[in-house]
């Protein structure tokens, strides 16, 4: 992230000066005098591959650019397995599949558990299980509620559902929106991740908001070719 850099590095400069004009050629060999080793670039694609579950890509980046992944990639396979099972609302099936990775994932993840528990019961009510959801919650969430005030407003919210019979027109009809089987799937990769030692979140994503941040600042004190469109990452001239 050469640009990154530049940018700070260019806002301590003129920190005390006027806001200046920085030309495309100025621009250009700032960031041409910062060398950034290919080997970094290729662990910070290898690390969103990874962290993302793209399995094939990261088998086939890692044959190009010899670059090793820092997790075996069959568990990726695994991981992203559960995460389609969630997001597909076949919640015990990820269950079980997270307890065949590693039992303690949901063993030490009360709250992990408990939203999967969640999910059960959403979709319970999504297939019109009414008698069968008002018996899961009773058994296996209440006491969990019982013991823990977020998670009794949780179900309570959710058990909300059972009152309307057009949950287009209810408060907690997000609840029945893919998002929600997204956000529950989302958590668990984090866990099954964080399980492996690896981080839960991309590297790159969070470099990218950065860089934002420090155009931003530098927008403050400087015109100077900026990116305003990051899938082209193309430098666009200062507006004079």
């Amino acid at each position: 992230m050469s640009l990154f850099w530049i940018v700070i590095r260019q806002l301590a400069e003129i920190e005390a000066m006027s806001k200046k004009v920085i030309t495309r050629e100025e621009w250009e060999k700032k960031l041409n005098d910062v060398k950034i080793r290919k080997e970094d670039m290729n662990k910070l694609v290898m690390n969103f591959l990874v962290t993302e579950g793209y399995v094939d890509a990261a088998e086939k980046f890692r044959m190009e650019s010899g670059t090793e992944p820092d997790i075996d990639l069959a568990t990726i396979t695994d991981r992203m397995a559960v995460k389609k099972a969630v997001q597909c609302g076949n919640v015990e099936d990820a269950i079980e599949k997270v307890n065949d990775l590693n039992p303690e994932i949901l063993d030490t993840n009360p709250q992990l558990f408990f939203h999967l528990q969640q999910q059960r019961l959403i979709e319970l009510i999504r297939n019109g299980k009414v008698e069968e959801a008002l018996e899961f919650a009773q058994e296996e969430l209440a006491p969990r509620g019982e013991e823990n005030q977020s998670f009794l407003e949780e179900l309570e919210r959710t058990v909300a559902l059972l009152a309307f019979e057009d949950v287009s027109n209810c408060p907690v009809g997000d609840l029945l929106d893919i998002s929600q089987r997204l956000k529950t799937a989302s958590e668990v990769n984090a866990a099954i991740l964080t399980s492996q030692s690896h981080e839960k979140d991309p590297k790159l994503p969070s470099l990218l908001k950065m860089l934002l941040w420090a155009q931003n600042q530098l927008d403050e004190k400087a015109a100077y070719p900026r990116i305003n469109d990051l899938a082209t990452a193309t430098l666009e001239d200062p507006a004079i």
